[in-house]
This record gives C-alpha cells, sequence and structure tokens, in this order.
C-alpha cells in the first residue's frame, strides 16, 4: 500500500516536469517572423501567369495562404476562407495589417494578392499550439486524479468501511460474520488482529451463556428441589392447626403457615422465571367455560377480601395452572402492598373476556406503571420492609402473552388496577 503511494507520486511528479517542459518549448517557438519576400514575389508572379484562371492556382504550393483581389477589388482566388475571413477589399487586408502586392503586367494593373501578418500567424499557431498541450497536460491530470480517487477507495475508503460495519456488528453482538482480511490496503496489518479480537469476544460470549445458563440451571432446579420440604411444613401446620387448643400456640402456627405461603409464592416465581429464561415455561392451552375464573379467584382468596361480580357465560381458552398463577400473584400483591377490598369484574372486549382485579392503596407512581412487568422491578411505594423479588407482575404478563392474551396495569386516584385479557374460544 504504502508503495503503491509512493509510487503514484512519483508518476505525478514526473508528470508535472514534463507538461512544464512541454509548456516550456511550445511558448519558446514562438517566432515573430517578418514577411519572405522572395515567396512574396513567387506568389505574385504565379498569380500574373494565371490571372486569365486563378481557379488553376495550385493551394499547396506555397507554405502561406494569400487571397488575390481584381482591378476593381473584386476576390479572384483564395488559398483559405477561413484565413481571411472578413476581407472582402483590400482595404479590409490593411486594417488588419496584412502585406499587400500589387500584379502588373508590365505598365497595366491586374489586380491584387493579399497574404496575412506572418508574425500574428505564427503567434496564433503558438496560442493553438499551447492550447492543445494544456489540454493534453489537463486531460492527463484528471485521469491521474480520477486514478488516485479508485486507488484511496479501493485501499483506503473501502476498508474503512468495512472496518466501520464490523465495528457495528461487534456493538450489536453479531460474531459470527468474520471481517474479511485484505493485506494490500493500509489497513491489512490490522484486518486480523480485528477479526481475531472477534473471535475471542465469540468466545468469551459464549463462555458468559454457557455460566448464566448453569445458574439459571441451579436456580430452577434449587427452587424445585425446596418446594417438597415447604409444601411438608404447609402440611403440618395444617394438622397442627386443627389438633391444638391453646390459641397462643394456634396463631403462631398459622403465623407460620402464612410466611410458608410467602416462600412458596416466591420459589413458584423463582421457578417459572428460571423455567422462562432456559425456555422451558411451557403453556398448554384448553377451552374453559367461563366459572372457572371464580374457583381460581376463591382459592386465592384467603383473607376473604374479593367481591367479584358474576361473570358472562362463554367458553374461554387458559391454562388452569397458569391462570391460577396469575390470578395469585395478582391477589397477593394487593394483599401485600394495599390490604383493602378487592373488587373484580368483567367485560367482553372484541375477542377477549376483560377481567379487572382492583383494590384501592396507594398505587404507584404514574411513571412506573409501564415499568411494573420489567424483570426484578418494583415499586417505590408501599414496598419498603416487605418480602418480594420483583417477579409477580413480569411472570403473570409473560404467561399471559403465552395464553395469546395480555395483562394491562393502571393506575389512578382511587387504586390500583390489573386488567387481564383472556382470549375468547
Amino acid at each position: 500500500m504504502i508503495k503503491g503511494f509512493r509510487k503514484f507520486f512519483i508518476y505525478l511528479t514526473i508528470l508535472l516536469i514534463v507538461s512544464i517542459a512541454l509548456l516550456i518549448l511550445v511558448a519558446g517557438s514562438t517566432r515573430y517572423a517578418e514577411n519572405d519576400g522572395i515567396m512574396l514575389n513567387a506568389i505574385v508572379q504565379t498569380a500574373k501567369e494565371n490571372w486569365q484562371n486563378p481557379d488553376a492556382i495550385d493551394k499547396t504550393q506555397f507554405d502561406i495562404d494569400f487571397i488575390i483581389f481584381g482591378r476593381n477589388n473584386e476576390k479572384l482566388f483564395t488559398t483559405s476562407e477561413k484565413a481571411f475571413s472578413g476581407i472582402n477589399v483590400p482595404l479590409d487586408a490593411a486594417r488588419e495589417g496584412m502585406s499587400a502586392m500589387p500584379v502588373n503586367d508590365g505598365e497595366i494593373f491586374l489586380g491584387t494578392v493579399v497574404i496575412p501578418n506572418q508574425a500574428k500567424v505564427g503567434f496564433q499557431r503558438t496560442i493553438k499550439r499551447l492550447a492543445v498541450t494544456i489540454t493534453i497536460i489537463v486531460a492527463a491530470l484528471i485521469i491521474s486524479y480520477l486514478t488516485f480517487l479508485y486507488f484511496i477507495n479501493k485501499n483506503v475508503v473501502r476498508p474503512f468501511n468495512r472496518m466501520k460495519e464490523f465495528a457495528g456488528l461487534v456493538a450489536q453482538g453479531r460474531l459470527d460474520e468474520p471481517l474479511k482480511m485484505d493485506r494490500k490496503n493500509i489497513f491489512g496489518a490490522f484486518t486480523e488482529s480485528f477479526d481475531i479480537m472477534r473471535e475471542e469476544l465469540k468466545a468469551a460470549r459464549q463462555r458468559e451463556q454457557s455460566l448464566k445458563m448453569k445458574e439459571k440451571e441451579l436456580v430452577a432446579s434449587l427452587s424445585h428441589d425446596l418446594k417438597t420440604p415447604v409444601t411438608g411444613i404447609k402440611a403440618i401446620c395444617g394438622v397442627l392447626s386443627v389438633k391444638l387448643q391453646d390459641e397462643y400456640l394456634k396463631t403462631k402456627v398459622d403465623n407460620i403457615e402464612q410466611k410458608t405461603q410467602e416462600i412458596s409464592t416466591l420459589l413458584n416465581d423463582l421457578l417459572a422465571s428460571a423455567l422462562d429464561d432456559l425456555g422451558e415455561m411451557n403453556v398448554n392451552l384448553m377451552e374453559e367455560t367461563s366459572d372457572i375464573l371464580k374457583s381460581i379467584v376463591d382459592e386465592h382468596d384467603i383473607y376473604g377480601k374479593v367481591d367479584s361480580e358474576d361473570i358472562p357465560d362463554c367458553i374461554i381458552k387458559l391454562d388452569r395452572n397458569r391462570m391460577s398463577q396469575v390470578i395469585g400473584n395478582i391477589i397477593n400483591n394487593s394483599y401485600k402492598y394495599a390490604g383493602t377490598k378487592i373488587d373484580v369484574s368483567y367485560a367482553f372486549s372484541g375477542n377477549f373476556l376483560e377481567m379487572r382485579i382492583r383494590d384501592y392503596g396507594e398505587g404507584v407512581d404514574p411513571e412506573e406503571v409501564e415499568l411494573l412487568t420489567n424483570k426484578f422491578y418494583r415499586g417505590k411505594k408501599n414496598t419498603a420492609g416487605k418480602d418480594g423479588s420483583g417477579l409477580g407482575l413480569y411472570i403473570s404478563s409473560e404467561l399471559m402473552k403465552k395464553m395469546q392474551g395480555s395483562l394491562i396495569c393502571i393506575n389512578d386516584k382511587e387504586g390500583f388496577e390489573v386488567r387481564l385479557m383472556i382470549p375468547l374460544a
């Protein structure tokens, strides 16, 4: 590449030197010659000999142009109309500085021979030669410039653009596309290093993804394994609540059971999140009657705070277990953060049954509403000192999407509302 630049500049220097030399030579060839008297006499003699038939004169006989006028200044013959453009009478020639010689036959005046001013003709010829030379030089410079632009585009601009595109692909995480290598361009020394960097980044990302997958698998495994002892604790608490007569002990057992339920909910959320990351959070859609929603609400209304409207009769599509997980998350959130009564209402909305679950707490800040379904996000109000992972609404939203519906959060002055769009069969 550097050799190419050196060759081009050597060529350009030689071209400029040759161009200057040519201009000097052409300009130095100008001669302000005087008219040749012998040649003038020869032209006059030729005109005299052919006066009766001027057309018989050979136009190429002499090196200069001439024109012959008759006795009455009429134009009889000319070797070049262009050379004598605008010359109609000898007086016109005199005004242009041309030379005129009379043609006599003894004492008889026949006419006049006019030739151009040789100094002026020589100067005009030099100007033409200079113009042609300059044109050739300019053409050569333009061709050289275009060649240089092509050379720069091929060896600098294109490789730079490829490297720019490559950097963009790396920034986007597309590490499977190698950088085309060309050692001949100016970036050839860097191309291989950049591609090695891409391969190292790709390997590092693969290692990172492998570690993340192992971490998610560990979380899923632990969450699943912990569910068994938690379920056992819940069962024991249920038995003790029935058999114990001491109210103080029954209260403590109920507290244990409540905390166990919270742990169970957290484990369910962690397991669902891990399975979602692993691509294994499956949904099995079934056609169900709408009254199934009432039974799901009742099983999660452990404090009896839910006031539910009658459900319109219809057939809906859902996964019963996944819908239970969604509704359970929403009701538990209302218990935890609002502590008010919960109203559940229903309405048809296009191809969906819209289920509205509303509490009457402080809700969340308006700018936080769209963030509530993000993973691990928790609102700023009423969350201090309260357990939670920020996964509940995220998992619920993802499950609704997998069930071909959606989850919408609405915050207003009356409280907080979650709308579940359940597809109709």
